[in-house]
């Protein structure tokens, strides 16, 4: 259990930070731009949740920031510690939370019609603060693949954020009236 007591520690003061296995990195490492991309989307999911309460959508976007604090012990803790009998074992992302997502979506995707075009960001707030989650999980999923080329990553912290990207997307849909409310791409509506 993590126990604060004092916020600031005067340990980044000098543009470094600790990963979970203690060793220290500059702030703009490729594994913390990861899991600070993480860590945005779950803010932008919070501020979603200030539109879904008392649904199930809601319950859904509990469960997934706490997938995300998962997901950012993940990512914060180099795999190669896994050896390292001195250390607790490293908190993983397991297949089972990517297949709760997938279950999600489905459930979520059955009510939906079919997409006639691409949808813009927007319609209720909610669907429109899950869409900014979406954008935000895509470039986490980005830094994640690029520190995934660099270093050996939990397969399923890779296919979770991907996947969340797709559940925030099907999510936005259900969030606007299953669909009735999505804003819809017109191709060229401003053009002369």
């Amino acid at each position: 259990m993590v126990k604060l007591d004092r916020i600031y520690t005067r340990g980044g003061d000098k543009g470094m930070t600790s990963l979970g296995n203690g060793e220290r990195v500059p702030k703009h490492d490729l594994r913390v731009e990861a899991f600070g991309a993480v860590d945005e989307a779950n803010a932008a999911i919070g501020l979603a949740r200030l539109h879904t309460a008392g649904t199930d959508l809601d319950a859904m976007l509990s469960r997934i920031q706490n997938d995300l604090f998962d997901l950012g012990a993940d990512l914060c803790t180099p795999e190669d510690e896994e050896n390292d009998p001195r250390r607790r074992p490293a908190l993983r992302m397991d297949q089972v939370q990517v297949d709760r997502l997938e279950a999600e979506i489905d459930a979520m995707n059955a009510n939906l019609g079919a997409l006639t075009s691409f949808i813009l960001p927007g319609g209720s707030p909610a669907a429109a603060y899950l869409h900014l989650a979406r954008t935000i999980t895509r470039r986490a999923e980005r830094l994640v693949t690029a520190l995934q080329d660099a270093e050996r990553l939990n397969p399923a912290a890779l296919s979770y954020i991907n996947r969340l990207s797709d559940h925030l997307f099907v999510a936005a849909r259900h969030a606007n009236q299953d669909g009735i409310g999505d804003v819809l791409w017109v191709p060229g509506l401003n053009r002369g």
